[in-house]
């Protein structure tokens, strides 16, 4: 609270020691005693009273009762007796609010006090002082302490206007306080500028449309003369409000670096930071052949160095900081290698950190120096950081390929300690460096299957058994050694039992004859005796592949594998981008973007890093989209990431349904087992009978996309004697192709839908819960957007003989962070045969995480019965917002900053509408239209959407007059959402 740390402060002015005789013991009466004090005649006996009320208040007494006898010692020409019943007001006028209104006048009476001080005091209280009543009387006085003389009461008034924007915005906009606050940034005194800009950027982020920072040369050079006189916590608030200016060129980029430099040099770590992200934001607009660049980059090092000669806790920070940095920029630290070195006294959270960097960093130049280090590293005794330095032994040698072989080397020589947790570790990353290198190291199997008997951890085991597998045809007892490891199948967990199935399965391709019972065994074990249906369905599918076509199931296990990349843990490029723009704050050290920790999306901006000079980018355009939608970078949306930590626990297939496939931009999860997905087995991917066109991608399918698998390949026939017909058991789905549709648009009935005639199209309702796998509940339903709110409309059927209560719905974390906005409102029991309807209103401030296929939502309904668990998907066209047609000029200054590889072109194919009509329904489902063009004939549609994170998305539409078929062309900076755009045109558009 404001006014417990103001207590030491106050307690300063002409105290002594002694105050801690007001913090003994009470005894009976003693309130009855102070209120006689306090109306007592004598300065100092009421002076006295007065500090053991706050004495009392601090240590969590209730004083309340004294409310109007600590108002009455307001009227005071002692500044330490008026400071004690200000602290006491603040904290008590919000439970007595009547009262609070007696002392309007004496803070009226003391803003115009002779003493600043004084008047300063009056107008901090005011501010502090939270209650709705009171505000209106403030407004006189904070109008006039705002053009005070004194540059103290001046700076103070400032904070106040934030405080009172907080309980009371409209009256501060009514009141005009905030022309007079923009007005103060070109006050005369630096500390008053540095406090009118930290208000006006307090206010800006709770209102991020309201564009207060109206940034200009002119103020820019107001700010940073200020820089160089203000207190460091002044410089702080000024250099962020300069990160958050958008340089006309790089001129003027260049200027501001230069005189924001100085600051690198501050004692105080905060400044430095906040230097740091400046100059990282505006070296963008710097082309790399300036000279000044190659000067900035040098300057940039030592102070980034020096962070690190401080206590753990700063460390740490700074390294968290620096990773980012390395990640952007790593020329910058590449000479300072050293500095990273780890220290034996170093915590055990900065020494990894340190090692993460150290990789980051290493290069063919100082790989030599690196991995000495390493190694040393890995003969610690602190195990999570032996593990940690084994893993970057790998990891140096799947990024600098010169040192594979020393690093491959030195693994060996760590697996000879025979040390446990290090020979594990180690097969871990060989396993790595084996896929990014094929038939380079593979004379190191004999040394690894040594030490067999010694794995313990699941990770170990899993590798080891894939190694095994993957070189079966080298290791002559490959099949004795795999089964060792079928021998306690069942006490192993999950990921080394499905590397096992796998595993037994390569084997049994390359050794059909000797290996088919032990195949049998692995197979029986997976889909008859197990619980865990992932490890079931991949049994199936291995046993319906091996049964019918063995030469297509080499195909699909034994296809080759693509390389591991270079670095498989670098922060996603926008996420990086957004991250950088937080230097020096709490996201830059969760490397978490502030949407992902900040509750509620309010007040959140998305920033991003300018355009480099020369990116095509004209400077008028860069301008106008200075304060447009242009400036909000897309939401980021983190990779999906492991499930095991979340509630649902379960890894949920989406529902069958295929997206037309645009050429990929990010990478999609990890690598499936199968090589092309269960769509891919199956052979469903191409003649589906969804009356939906597939778009052209750039890129050329897989072999598995273009044929049957079941071709024309040579193979030994008796692969596949021996095995039965796949079991009874098996599920329908894997017995023959189902006739499933052509993925969302049968998901939302494309074909039987009935169009309406005004707002946006709602689907028909689907069967999301089968009643045989929801033990009787049934559960129906499609999404709608009403008035704003996005709402999940559900069907509940009690299928069941038992009457069915309790009704509870929680979400998976999702793409866009769907999440119920409320309860499950099912206020009376569901009987047998009985079905009721409905709608849950739904949020989108959960928690994200990116889904495969993007609008994938994975659902858990609880009752009284039991947990179920289903997964349906969502029209995009859910999320696009009401506020989302953009300006003219701001659209074609977007449109030029997308660069052109993030846009994707589709045909929207039998639509028998003109452009108005169509653009009419588009405008229902808030796809509006920003301007039209006609060209020969052609009409072109230019529109915009906006969605629930910030992405903004661009597109153009032509419609030749008797051509049914429409060219839709769509840019976004997250093009994985453009597929997803593409068909809600189309289904808005055919119902």
């Amino acid at each position: 609270m404001e006014w417990a740390s103001q207590l030491c402060e106050n307690r300063g002015l002409g105290s002594k020691m002694t105050d801690s005789k007001y913090f003994t013991t009470t005894k009976k009466g003693e309130i009855f005693e102070l209120k006689a004090e306090l109306n007592s005649d004598k300065k100092e006996k009421k002076k006295e009273a007065v500090k053991k009320v706050i004495a009392s208040m601090t240590v969590g007494k209730d004083v309340s009762a004294l409310f109007p006898d600590v108002v009455n010692c307001m009227q005071t020409d002692n500044l330490e007796l008026k400071k004690l019943v200000y602290l006491y007001l603040m904290n008590y006028a919000k439970s007595q609010p009547d009262m609070a209104i007696m002392a309007v006048n004496t803070f009226v009476k003391d803003c115009e006090d002779p003493n600043p001080l004084i008047r300063a005091l009056a107008v901090r209280t005011m501010g502090c002082i939270r209650v709705d009543k009171i505000t209106e009387y403030l407004c006189e006085p904070l109008r006039k302490c705002l053009k005070d003389e004194d540059p103290y009461v001046r700076k103070t008034a400032a904070v106040c206007v934030a405080k009172l924007h907080d309980i009371n915005a409209q009256l501060v906009e009514d009141q005009g306080f905030l022309d007079t606050l923009k007005d103060l940034i070109s006050d005369s005194n630096p500390m008053v500028v540095a406090n009118a800009v930290a208000a006006l950027s307090e206010i800006a982020e709770s209102h991020p449309n309201s564009n207060l920072l109206d940034l200009n040369p002119q103020t820019i050079n107001k700010l940073l003369t200020a820089l160089n006189e203000c207190t460091e916590w002044g410089q702080i608030f000024i250099l962020d409000c300069l990160a958050n200016y958008m340089p006309r060129d790089d001129r003027e980029s260049q200027s501001i670096c230069e005189r924001v430099t100085p600051r690198l040099s501050h004692a105080n770590s905060a400044v430095v930071l906040s230097a740091v992200k400046v100059l990282m934001k505006f070296m963008e607009m710097l082309p790399k052949d300036l000279d000044y660049y190659g000067t900035l980059l040098k300057k940039l090092a030592p102070p980034l160095v020096t962070l690190l000669s401080a206590e753990p806790e700063l460390q740490y920070v700074a390294l968290r900081n620096i990773n980012l940095i390395v990640q952007k920029r790593p020329e910058i630290l590449k000479h300072e290698m050293k500095v990273f070195f780890v220290k034996y006294n170093d915590p055990i959270y900065v020494k990894l950190e340190k090692l993460d960097i150290m990789i980051r960093l290493a290069s063919q130049a100082n790989i030599a120096q690196v991995l000495a280090e390493l190694k040393e590293y890995a003969t610690e005794v602190d195990v999570d950081f032996v593990r940690k330095a084994v893993r970057a032994i790998g990891r140096c040698a799947i990024k600098v390929e010169q040192s594979a072989e020393r690093c491959v080397s030195t693994l060996l020589d760590l697996i000879q300690t025979k040390v446990n947790y290090v020979v594990q570790e180690a097969i871990v990353v060989i396993k790595d460096i084996f896929r990014k290198y094929p038939n380079k190291y593979e004379s190191v199997i004999a040394t690894l299957c040594e030490n067999l008997d010694s794995l313990d951890e699941p990770e170990a085991r899993a590798a080891m058994i894939w190694i095994v597998g993957e070189y079966a045809e080298r290791i002559d007892n490959a099949d004795e050694l795999l089964e060792s490891f079928l021998e306690g199948f069942h006490d192993e967990s999950t990921q080394v039992q499905l590397q096992l199935l796998t595993a037994i399965v390569k084997l049994f391709l390359k050794k059909p004859t000797e290996t088919q019972e032990l195949v049998q065994q692995v197979l029986s074990l997976a889909t008859q005796d197990s619980d865990n249906p992932d490890l079931r369905d991949r049994g199936y599918i291995y046993w319906r592949l091996l049964s019918t076509d063995p030469v297509a199931a080499k195909e699909v296990v034994l296809a080759e594998k693509p390389l591991i990349s270079e670095e498989t843990d670098l922060i996603e490029p926008t996420l990086l981008e957004e991250l950088i723009c937080h230097i020096g704050t709490l996201a830059s050290v969760y490397h978490k973007p502030p949407s992902a920790f900040v509750e509620g999306s309010r007040g959140v901006q998305h920033k991003r890093i300018p355009a480099r000079a020369g990116s095509g980018e004209s400077a008028e355009s860069s301008d106008v989209g200075q304060s447009g939608p242009s400036e909000a970078p897309p939401a980021v949306i983190p990779s999906q990431g492991d499930l095991l930590g979340d509630l649902l626990n379960l890894d949920l297939a989406p529902p069958t349904a295929t997206v037309p496939s645009v050429q990929p931009s990010m990478q999609m999860g990890a690598m499936d087992l199968l090589g092309g997905g269960l769509d891919s087995l199956m052979g469903d991917d191409s003649d589906t009978p969804g009356g939906r066109t597939e778009v052209q991608s750039p890129q050329p399918s897989s072999d598995y996309r273009e044929r049957e698998l079941g071709g024309d390949i040579g193979g030994s026939p008796s692969m596949g004697a021996g095995l039965g017909a796949a079991p009874a058991a098996m599920p329908a789905s894997l017995g023959a192709a189902p006739a499933v549709g052509g993925g969302l648009g049968d998901l939302f009935d494309l074909g039987g839908g009935v169009g309406m005639p005004t707002g946006s199209y709602v689907a028909p309702k689907t069967v999301w819960l089968l009643a045989m796998k929801g033990k009787g509940l049934e559960i129906s339903g499609t999404f709608a957007r009403r008035g704003g709110i996005i709402q999940m409309d559900l069907t509940l059927t009690n299928k069941a003989m038992s009457v069915m209560t309790d009704f509870a719905i929680q979400f998976n974390r999702n793409s866009f962070g769907l999440a119920p906005a409320g309860p499950l409102q099912v206020l009376t029991p569901l009987s047998p045969n009985q079905t009721i309807d409905v709608s849950l209103p739904l949020s989108t401030s959960g928690p994200v995480m990116k889904m495969e296929p993007l609008n994938n939502l994975q659902v858990a309904v609880k009752n009284n019965i039991d947990v179920f668990y289903f997964s349906c998907q969502y029209p995009l066209s859910l999320l696009f917002v009401e506020d989302g047609k953009m300006d003219r000029q701001v659209f074609l200054a977007t449109w030029k900053d997308i660069p052109n590889e993030n846009e994707a072109h589709f045909q929207i194919k039998d639509i028998h509408l003109n452009s108005d009509v169509a653009s009419n329904k588009l405008q229902g489902s808030n796809i509006f239209t920003i301007a039209k063009r006609t060209v020969e004939g052609q009409d072109m549609l230019y529109q915009s959407v906006k969605l629930t994170n910030g992405i903004w998305v661009l597109a153009e539409m032509r419609i030749q007059t008797g051509n049914p078929n429409y060219t839709l062309s769509i840019r976004c900076r997250a093009p994985e959402v453009c597929q997803f755009v593409y068909l809600c045109y189309e289904l808005v558009l055919k119902n």
